[in-house]
């Protein structure tokens, strides 16, 4: 069996979909948001992964949003981007439709709730109305796309009767896709499947379209909801790298795939994902977004492959199938920890960069290699995670704040004293000053080369690797007018690590600074 759809066309019963809202539902995380350069560089490495939707944003939300949305539109080679609007927004529509006309396949995604409690609260619309705006929305959207996917906010918690009336509403006005989202993370796998089940059974003409399934993981049931909607007839599934998203995050893609993959017993689904790149984007996106992966994720933890019990590691040696159910490669790991020091030369940079899963260019690997240089002439050993934390830093060469060089002076009988240099839109400013300790001085004299007040809510310190010599990984966390953002930097001196973490956050401050939050969002 067969489903004929616009963008895919015939799709075998067994075909999932993958949708990725990296950078639209992912990036309405508290200090997630990302510039245009950072969402372009996200969006070829999601094609290049094997994503078959990409949705690239909000266009309506703001200037910036579609900016994104069409650079995205025109940067895609052949995966579908996708725009998100509101079902009763016109001109929201409008927009979604002119940010994607460039892209050889494109999607407009258009939603309204439809929960009593939404309806009646948030929308404060009848049942009714609801139902017209579906209509119309799907009409509207389908004149600016063949490809057209209506959202059922808060779809989990809408009564079935209604949710099912909202559905073929969609369908008879255009849709081909259609998204029921568990916007709360409030459902349980058993709830997702029946509702998937009763759809497919009542709604006329739901044999005709794609059911896509959308789990938060407020109760940490994102991916077995996403895979209960599989079973029950659902073929797209929308999830994020890493998870990020809304609140507690989306349904994990490197989970969802890997789980069709490896229990493909119980899952006998395909996708397109190319699974030993799954590394590489997560870290490309944990760099771009400053927040790191906890080390137990599952796939891309640093934990994930890792064995220290006696027990587990006699039986790694002896049939690494003891303990792992999956290889490490399968998903982008290598095996190797010591890998480069001062003598070696760009070409084996080069390969290591790539097999740790990063695509640089030719600039941005002669910067990491001289970094590396200096890196390798102050450590005795250079180790995969030391790379990763200079390779990371890639995407901070191009922001508006760049640390150039630092001074202190301190001890524990007299005030510590910092001398610090920035290039803050091209020109270099200095500032001395003297605080308690050398990161307080640090930071000082940061908010006054800036003239930022941002109040600081988080400064944390970890070692990259062992040894005195380790370099160190900061995070500083951030606050301004009830935006968060957080910013991490690397290097041997904690000092410098320090003051490189704050100026990042301070360039993801002033990024966010310039967008605006739409006042009602998807799922």
């Amino acid at each position: 069996m067969t489903i004929q759809h616009p963008s895919f066309g015939d799709i075998s019963e067994n075909r999932v979909i993958i949708f990725d809202t990296t950078l639209r539902d992912g990036e309405q995380s508290p200090g997630f948001s990302m510039n245009l350069d950072e969402k372009l560089r996200m969006a070829r490495a999601l094609e290049n992964l094997g994503v078959d939707v990409i949705e690239a944003g909000f266009p309506v939300a703001s200037p910036g949003d579609f900016e994104a949305v069409n650079a995205i539109a025109k940067a895609a080679e052949d995966v579908v981007v996708c725009a998100l609007a509101r079902s009763g927004g016109p001109r929201d529509i409008a927009a979604a439709g002119e940010a994607i006309a460039p892209a050889r396949r494109k999607r407009i995604h258009n939603f309204i709730s439809t929960s009593p409690l939404h309806m009646k609260y948030k929308l404060r619309m009848t049942p009714e109305t609801v139902l017209e705006l579906i209509a119309s929305g799907n009409r509207a959207s389908r004149q600016l796309s063949d490809d057209v996917q209506w959202s059922a906010e808060d779809g989990a918690r809408t009564e079935i009767d209604f949710l099912c009336r909202c559905v073929e509403v969609a369908i008879r006005n255009g849709a081909t896709t259609i998204n029921i989202p568990d916007t709360v993370g409030f459902s349980t796998p058993e709830e997702i499947a029946a509702i998937f089940e009763t759809l497919r059974q009542r709604v006329p003409g739901a044999e005709k379209v794609i059911f896509s399934t959308h789990n938060h993981n407020d109760l940490g049931l994102g991916v077995a909801n996403s895979l209960a909607a599989l079973t029950a007839g659902a073929r797209q599934i929308e999830c994020t790298i890493n998870g990020i998203g809304e609140r507690a995050g989306n349904a994990a893609l490197e989970e969802l795939v890997m789980a069709i993959r490896t229990r493909h017993d119980k899952l006998p689904f395909t996708h397109a994902v190319h699974t030993p790149s799954l590394l590489g984007v997560s870290r490309l996106l944990t760099g771009i977004t400053g927040f790191d992966v906890q080390p137990n994720k599952a796939i891309v933890g640093r934990n994930a492959f890792a064995h220290e019990s006696g027990i587990h590691q006699d039986g790694i040696l002896k049939n690494a199938a003891t303990y792992e159910i999956m290889t490490p490669e399968s998903v982008g790991w290598t095996k190797s920890a010591l890998v480069l020091g001062k003598h070696s030369g760009r070409a084996a940079f080069r390969d290591k960069v790539a097999s740790l899963g990063y695509t640089l260019s030719d600039a941005e690997i002669e910067h990491a290699f001289a970094r590396f240089k200096t890196l390798a002439d102050q450590k005795k050993s250079v180790f995969d995670d030391d790379i990763i934390a200079l390779v990371g830093e890639e995407n901070h060469l191009d922001a508006a704040i760049q640390f150039d060089a630092i001074k202190v002076q301190s001890g524990s009988e007299r005030d510590a004293w910092v001398e610090l240099t920035l290039t803050v839109s091209g020109a270099p400013k200095t500032a001395s000053v003297t605080g308690n300790g050398p990161v307080d001085a640090a930071f000082k004299a940061i908010a006054m080369i800036c003239e930022n007040d941002a109040r600081l809510a988080l400064f944390s310190v970890a070692a990259v690797t062992g040894e005195t010599d380790a370099q160190a990984k900061t995070t500083v966390r951030l606050e301004k007018n009830g935006r968060t953002v957080d910013g991490q930097g690397a290097d041997v001196d904690t000092i410098v690590a320090a003051v490189k973490a704050y100026v990042h956050a301070l360039n993801k401050l002033m990024t966010k600074a310039s967008r605006r939050a739409p006042t009602e969002l998807s799922a």
